[in-house]
């Protein structure tokens, strides 16, 4: 399945960046690109893309106009690109399913796509991809659309029997390739899932993503240390020390219950 795409930012050297990006990607179609918010609302209404890579901060129309502009369009998934992060928490707000700092890297664009084809695949209805928008307003990661409640037991399968999991008893989970290592209490359960998949269903359960591979039971952190490039050592209950970069400094806030 092809996800055709939109790219609207001002800045010439962004929409190289991104279309780069997006040319490594077998699935992503590439139907144009805008310089400006006007062109990227004539563009969604006139192509109807699955995907539009927004910038947030442009002449005439925000990112945030754009949407506002659209409300009454179907409306495509939409991942935020910024240089500032303080816009982090309004764009789920508005029910984006991502956003990226500018300079995007590779990492973080593969990872937001994830996200958007894991979300596409699961909606097959407008009714499951409304909930699905909705649901991604609560924080940077969203949820399984089938469900409109937070998570509270986790299934694994092991040697053949199911063990369950309370996710409140969860204190952090690791990708592990095609794996997830969910920590529980000092002991290590492995799940055959991405993390991006866990992190869907588990985005109402109080989970933060704050690294590529690494998703946190916030009510289970006790302090967070800053360190260089607005990166932070993240400290559990128990002592668990866990690294937070910088292109997911949004979660901050949630972690802290507060705008520091």
């Amino acid at each position: 399945m092809k996800i055709r795409t939109v790219i609207a930012d001002d800045e010439d050297l962004a929409r190289r960046g991104l279309r780069a990006l997006s040319q490594r990607c077998e699935d992503l179609e590439l139907i144009c690109e805008c310089r400006n918010g006007r062109e990227a609302v004539d563009a969604i209404l006139r192509h109807r893309p699955d995907l539009v890579f927004l910038d947030v901060q442009m002449p005439g129309k925000t990112g945030f106009d754009v949407i506002s502009a659209i409300a009454d369009a179907p409306r495509p998934h939409v991942v935020f690109v910024t240089a500032y992060d303080k816009f982090a928490l309004r764009a789920f707000e508005v029910h984006a399913l991502d956003y990226l700092l500018k300079p995007v890297n590779e990492e973080r664009f593969d990872a937001a796509l994830a996200r958007v084809r894991w979300a596409m695949s699961h909606a097959t209805d407008n009714a499951l991809l409304q909930r699905a928008r909705q649901v991604a307003a609560d924080l940077p990661v969203v949820t399984s659309p089938a469900m409109g409640s937070a998570v509270d037991r986790l299934p694994i399968k092991v040697n053949g029997r199911i063990v369950v999991i309370r996710v409140a008893d969860i204190d952090w989970i690791e990708a592990d390739r095609d794996y997830v290592s969910v920590n529980v209490r000092g002991k290590t359960w492995l799940m055959r899932e991405t993390i991006a998949a866990v992190e869907l269903r588990l985005a109402l359960s109080g989970f933060v993503r704050i690294h590529r591979s690494t998703l946190v039971n916030a009510e289970r952190v006790k302090e967070l240390r800053p360190q260089d490039k607005g990166e932070y050592t993240v400290v559990l209950n128990d002592g668990t020390e866990l690294k937070l970069t910088r292109h997911y400094r949004a979660a901050v806030e949630r972690l802290v219950g507060a705008n520091i």
